[in-house]
């Protein structure tokens, strides 16, 4: 397998820090692109550096930050969300009616709690934040189920950085906040043992199949045996357990394929019988429904990185006047989100999500530097954080096409 490993260690922010930095707010630098950066990135498997022959990955420009700014603003609020939402799942395990409200569906209650109860491991999530260097980090979501820009945030900004700062156009003294890698192999290393790891996704979609040839590469170098296979390629067995084509049973599978999803089949109803290790584990379905916004809300009101939300059924939407971003409970890649400013649409995305109801939160618009509306992806691996990824669009509403741009600590 190919080498993601860095040669040498990196600079952690904990290590090697200047004495003096000059301090700078958040913001956007245009920079010279490397010359060799798509041959770079060919050697290093990023296949989906442009899609439909537009450009993804952009290093034109890349976010600066102040390494107060990581700490303070975006790592500690990270932690201290997590372990809300931890909270926010104990309780609606305890209230089918919360589960209902959340848009799950009742025959998969009875497996995400026994999944809570025993603890099941997760491995990762994206918590996606409104920041702009001024006041507290806003959640907008959590991606706590399939999140992707994954590979990007984790190894081609390292090795951008690393590059850059190699050719004299970012001081010596840049860093980056990023550990995803090394924390990825860490957590399968914690997991690994005896039987094989599956890993499935939609294959013939090319950013899934290639973030989760990244995850089974961490997966490997954590000590697992992996085999990769097409989500369709999956069955479900008389005996009420999951096997693959060739007619092994799958012991433990990471999928990058919402349980929303698995959940809309017929079969899925045979999943609580099944005997598999999944990752993410079930209950991340309770944290993957925005309906965890209001959730988060009413556990703790005036949170300073919590935005007021309210499911759109509940009178104190009134609350939130005529500012508000309305979100379908189960959404991808920013469709069905619906923007409203002094009353009026301010963007609207299409998309077939919506029949399980719909959130209110309220309106936090996305910090706009030359034109270009970014977001910051903060990660979380095993319950701790480990690094950013900003996204930035046109539009106000992050999409799939949405370019993905590096960032480095310079300050």
């Amino acid at each position: 397998p190919r080498r993601l490993w860095r040669d040498g260690h990196r600079i952690d922010r904990h290590l090697g820090r200047p004495q003096q930095r000059r301090v700078v707010p958040m913001q956007r630098v245009s920079i010279g692109e490397r010359p060799d950066w798509q041959q770079r990135a060919k050697e290093l498997d990023f296949a989906f550096h442009s899609i439909d022959g537009e450009p993804y990955w952009d290093e034109t420009a890349y976010y600066a930050f102040t390494l107060a700014e990581i700490e303070r603003d975006l790592e500690e609020p990270s932690k201290a969300l997590d372990d809300l939402c931890r909270l926010a799942v104990e309780q609606a395990v305890r209230d089918p009616r919360l589960m209902d409200r959340l848009g799950i569906p009742q025959h998969a209650h009875a497996l995400i709690a026994k999944s809570w109860r025993r603890n099941d491991p997760s491995l990762y999530g994206r918590f996606d934040f409104c920041y702009d260097g001024h006041g507290p980090a806003r959640l907008l979501e959590y991606n706590a189920d399939t999140p992707t820009a994954l590979y990007e945030a984790a190894v081609f900004q390292w090795h951008w950085l690393e590059e850059q700062r190699k050719a004299g156009r970012l001081p010596k003294s840049a860093d980056q906040f990023n550990s995803i890698h090394e924390r990825l192999v860490g957590r399968f290393a914690e997991l690994a043992g005896q039987g094989l790891l599956h890993l499935t996704a939609v294959s013939r979609h090319i950013e899934d199949r290639g973030t989760t040839e990244y995850i089974a590469e961490c997966a490997r170098a954590g000590g697992f045996a992996t085999q990769l296979i097409d989500i369709a390629d999956i069955g479900l067995g008389t005996d009420g357990q999951l096997y693959d084509a060739e007619n092994r049973r799958i012991e433990r599978l990471f999928k990058l394929y919402p349980w929303e999803w698995l959940y809309a089949e017929e079969f899925s109803r045979g999943l609580a019988s099944t005997a598999t290790g999944f990752l993410e584990p079930p209950w991340k379905l309770v944290l993957s429904s925005k309906g965890l916004l209001p959730l988060l809300w009413e556990l703790s009101p005036g949170h300073p990185n919590l935005l007021p939300a309210y499911f759109e059924d509940d009178p104190r939407t009134a609350e939130l006047g005529d500012r508000y971003a309305r979100k379908p409970l189960f959404s991808r890649e920013g469709a069905n989100v619906t923007l409203v400013e002094d009353g009026v649409t301010l963007a609207s995305s299409g998309g077939c999500y919506g029949t399980e109801g719909f959130v209110r939160q309220a309106l936090a618009r996305l910090p706009c530097f030359e034109g270009n509306h970014a977001v910051i992806g903060s990660w979380i691996i095993a319950g701790q954080p480990a690094g950013i990824g900003l996204r930035e669009d046109r539009s106000p509403v992050t999409r799939n096409s949405s370019r993905f741009l590096p960032h480095a600590i310079v300050g």
